[in-house]
């Protein structure tokens, strides 16, 4: 698991190192080479972004003892990649500056104020655009976290359903254990009645022997 994390750091520094030497470009470029720089460098960002989150979900995955080492340069690699973002906005104001300064030397001083103005909505701009893009990955994010729980629910619920069926075929089981119990017992006591009866008639078969031969030694006796 750690070897795929390493994997990642490697693939963070390549990007980093790539991005960071386009920001430092782009302030120097014009027209459209600048604009395909920049939409370049906006590529390069979103693909660290997504190795951030791979790099995230390989952490979750790394047993608790060993997690905290791994969190601590995960966290090192989401602030340089702040630190990027930062440096690609600076870029692109500055990139707005040197439109102001051709601006002013073909219009005047005048217009200064309306294009410093126009600077700081095109700042605020990127700001809300930054934003909207954190946002739209923490939704991703949470949405992912949901269908995952929502998956785990599917299968508690299976295994639910499954226990269900176990206790239910237990229970039919038990049921008919008492019946076939019920039926030998009845068979048993049915039994012990007739061994009673047997014992009984017996006794009085016995009783009625002795008896006739008690009787026949009397008479015998007695008539000599």
């Amino acid at each position: 698991m750690s070897s795929d994390f390493e994997t990642y750091e490697q693939d963070f520094a390549t990007l980093t190192a790539e991005i960071t030497n386009k920001i430092g470009r782009v302030p120097k470029l014009a027209g459209e080479e600048k604009t395909q720089l920049v939409l370049n460098v906006d590529k390069k960002l979103e693909e660290v972004r997504e190795l951030l989150e791979q790099m995230d979900l390989e952490v979750r995955e790394i047993p608790a003892q060993s997690r905290g080492m791994y969190n601590s340069r995960l966290k090192s690699y989401k602030q340089e990649m702040d630190k990027l973002e930062k440096d690609f906005k600076r870029s692109r104001i500055a990139y707005s500056d040197e439109v102001r300064n051709e601006l002013l030397e073909g219009e005047g001083a005048s217009s200064e104020s309306q294009l410093i103005k126009l600077r700081e909505e095109r700042a605020h701009l990127l700001d809300n655009t930054e934003r909207l893009e954190r946002s739209s990955r923490r939704l991703e994010a949470g949405y992912q976290i949901a269908v995952e729980t929502e998956q785990v629910g599917q299968e508690i619920l299976a295994n639910l359903h499954s226990d269900r069926e176990k206790i239910q075929r237990s229970r039919d089981r038990l049921r008919e254990t008492d019946a076939n119990l019920g039926k030998s017992s009845r068979i048993l006591t049915g039994m012990l009645r007739r061994v009673i009866q047997n014992r009984i008639l017996i006794f009085v078969l016995g009783a009625v022997i002795l008896l006739t031969i008690v009787l026949a030694v009397y008479f015998n006796f007695r008539g000599q």
